[in-house]
């Protein structure tokens, strides 16, 4: 089984918990998960599996879309309702206070990440370090809000959706926007409404898909791995130079039989705007088996593997 589906991460489990019960309801092991949700958080949460693992780093990187709820007047150590109350302070702004703190936040920033997190820093997680009661010096890193905006105001409570760059830490900007606000602030809920084309109304329970797959239904809602690159061009390589392919090597434009559209695009014969510097091109053999992306390097005038999903059994 390989693909991407489509989690809806439930409160209270960790995504490691999701991909070991995935484990366990689909017998395999080669499942990866697209980026941690705290465990009190819910929603959006694709889920690699077989060979469609090495697309979590990509996935990973895609913007992403929220909805959290923001309480103002209270600062915890863990930047959300979980943790200990470092301080409370009563909320003397208004609703147009907020919505004119929260529009400074949009656009390219920087954010400190917060020490309760699955950040890496010489080999240990950040949140572990926190838990020794040990806090160190965290660079801050960029990130870039896309849209913010105030769903429904009732003081101290603002719930609110945002569209963000990866790496964005949704309990730190509550935390940063309160502290702008003067009265501090924390996060209450956290649910994650998009990653990439995975939204939450199509998102699985762990026990949905346990009953699809039991139904023997669940590969239609599988997203094949192919169809997670269709914003990129087809290309057909001609069957004299399927060896090539076969082996995992790189080709030329003139090998290619002919190009088909992307997501939304025209057909079209003419290779020429593809074979462009760092240009990616779907590569498939004229039986229509998929094999993976490659990447156009004008200095060899050749296109170079960049990821391969072949399986081999197909080809042998």
């Amino acid at each position: 089984m390989n693909g991407v589906i489509n989690v809806y991460k439930e409160p209270g489990y960790t995504s490691h918990d999701v991909v070991a019960k995935l484990r366990g309801i689909l017998h395999m092991k080669k499942i990866g998960h697209t980026g941690t949700l705290d465990p009190q958080a819910e929603g959006v949460l694709p889920v690699c599996l077989g060979n469609a693992t090495k697309l979590c780093d990509m996935l990973t990187d895609k913007t992403k879309e929220y909805e959290a709820v923001l309480r103002l007047g209270i600062t915890t150590d863990t930047q959300d309702m979980t943790g200990t109350v470092l301080e409370e302070k009563n909320v003397d702004c208004s609703e147009i206070d907020i919505k004119n703190i929260m529009s400074t936040f949009v656009g390219k920033g920087e954010q400190i990440p917060p020490m309760y997190s699955a950040l890496k820093v010489n080999g240990k997680k950040l949140y572990e370090l926190a838990r020794e009661g040990k806090e160190i010096e965290r660079k801050p890193r960029p990130i870039e809000i896309i849209a913010l905006e105030i769903l429904e105001c009732h003081l101290p409570l603002i719930r609110f959706r945002v569209e963000c760059s990866k790496g964005t830490y949704i309990r730190t900007l509550c935390q940063d926007i309160g502290q702008k606000a003067g009265c501090g602030g924390c996060m209450e809920h956290l649910k994650r409404t998009r990653v990439e084309r995975f939204v939450a109304e199509d998102a699985l329970l762990l026990s949905e898909i346990e009953n699809l797959q039991q139904e023997g239904k669940l590969a239609e809602r599988i997203v094949a791995v192919e169809d997670m690159f269709d914003q990129y061009p087809k290309a057909i390589v001609e069957n004299r130079y399927r060896k090539a392919i076969d082996n995992g090597n790189s080709i030329s434009a003139e090998m290619i039989l002919r190009y088909e559209p992307e997501r939304d695009g025209e057909t079209t014969n003419n290779g020429t705007n593809l074979a462009a510097e760092g240009m990616r091109v779907r590569v498939y053999n004229e039986d229509g088996i998929f094999y993976g992306i490659y990447t156009y390097v004008e200095e060899e005038h050749r296109y170079k593997p960049y990821k391969m999903f072949i399986d081999r059994e197909r080809i042998s």
